[in-house]
């Protein structure tokens, strides 16, 4: 019956939605995990005492276990995670955390940004193993719009674009260029197609339609395939160019080339719809499934990298900032004070999460069609 055929539809909807997000969670809790096992790991080595791991802020809900003199708890407050070092905020406490010498304190405090870095690098090479290694010098042709001047001119997906005009193409901006220079004029495109030279005829408009081109493509580079190991450069150089990008935000907001609403931090609920919007985008042809969320999750960790690293008091770039003066004029910043920052901070920090999360409720993120 037609009742039982739309209840079967809600409890798989409803199942969907929950793998869904217990997949996220189970994502971005990694992610924190990473961070978190990156200063971990770096006071171990150094031998700082850690005495707490946590995953959430504390109030405390439970304690997991106990293992080499380190706690392991889950906490409260679903905001991040954090690890507790012997004599964190105290230099009076011998082997201690504050009573450490700066270098060390500084690779404690930068190793939580620099794992999650690595794991975007990471993520990244997986990308090139799916989709291989760009060809940078060549041109093809990804997709081309219906009723486009390209498609009347019988441009097909795969084609590699050699020649406009009397220019040679050997890059995306050479393309853009010598098609802006032939708007509305007669342009002549000579095309490699299964090994064989083709040439065509058309028109590039001055006025194409919204989300088109000026001759209707979707073009891009041709690859070739590439194993992990050798991704792993490529990954690093994409994380370096991510991270540019990601610094140049606030410019190009003021400068109005992307607008406020487009730089918004988002909550947890903000990440979970533009995470499903991912998930719901269809990635251009030749493009395997799934390349769209690891892209998401290279996002989101090298996101969450830059922003500890941003000089904040109480995140990791705020703490490193206090250290400054201590290694180039070797004069301490006094515990005290830098401690009553923190802490205030702190409050500030957990403040601003919160009307984040409820601005994500309240003012939904929308991803650009």
């Amino acid at each position: 019956p037609p009742r039982d055929s739309i209840r079967r539809q809600r409890q798989m909807c409803i199942r969907d939605r929950i793998i869904d997000i217990a997949q996220f969670v189970g994502a971005l809790a990694a992610l924190i995990i990473i961070h978190e096992l990156g200063h971990f790991t770096a006071a171990r080595l150094l031998g700082v005492e850690v005495e707490e791991f946590g995953l959430g802020f504390p109030p405390r809900a439970v304690t997991l276990f106990h293992a080499g003199g380190t706690r392991y708890s889950i906490n409260w407050l679903p905001l991040g995670g954090f690890v507790r070092l012997k004599g964190e905020n105290n230099p009076d406490v011998p082997g201690g955390f504050a009573s450490a010498n700066p270098w060390t304190r500084f690779a404690i405090l930068s190793a939580g940004p620099f794992a999650n870095l690595l794991v975007g690098v990471l993520l990244y090479a997986i990308i090139f193993t799916q989709i291989g290694r760009p060809v940078a010098d060549q041109v093809q042709v990804i997709e081309v719009a219906p009723n486009s001047p390209a498609e009347q001119a019988g441009l097909l997906p795969t084609d590699l674009i050699l020649q406009v005009n009397e220019t040679e193409i050997d890059s995306t901006i050479a393309l853009q260029e010598a098609i802006f220079d032939s708007l509305e004029e007669t342009t002549v495109i000579i095309l490699e197609r299964g090994g064989e030279t083709v040439e065509v005829t058309l028109v590039p408009r001055e006025n194409p339609p919204q989300g088109e081109g000026a001759i209707g493509i979707v073009m891009g580079n041709p690859t070739t395939p590439i194993n992990l190991v050798s991704a792993l450069p490529m990954g690093a150089v994409a994380v370096y160019e991510h991270i540019v990008q990601l610094l140049q935000f606030p410019v190009r907001i003021i400068q109005g080339q992307i607008s406020p609403e487009q730089g918004r931090l988002a909550g947890y609920k903000g990440m979970f719809d533009i995470y499903q919007q991912v998930q719901q985008r269809e990635a251009l042809p030749g493009i395997p499934a799934g390349v769209n969320v690891l892209g998401f999750f290279a996002t989101i960790t090298i996101s969450f990298a830059v922003l500890n690293l941003l000089p904040i008091p109480a995140l990791d770039g705020g703490r490193i900032t206090f250290l400054i003066p201590e290694i180039v004029l070797r004069r301490r910043i006094p515990p005290q004070y830098e401690n009553v920052i923190n802490l205030v901070s702190f409050g500030l920090l957990l403040m601003l999460l919160l009307y984040i999360n409820i601005q994500d409720f309240v003012n939904p993120i929308q991803l650009p069609k």
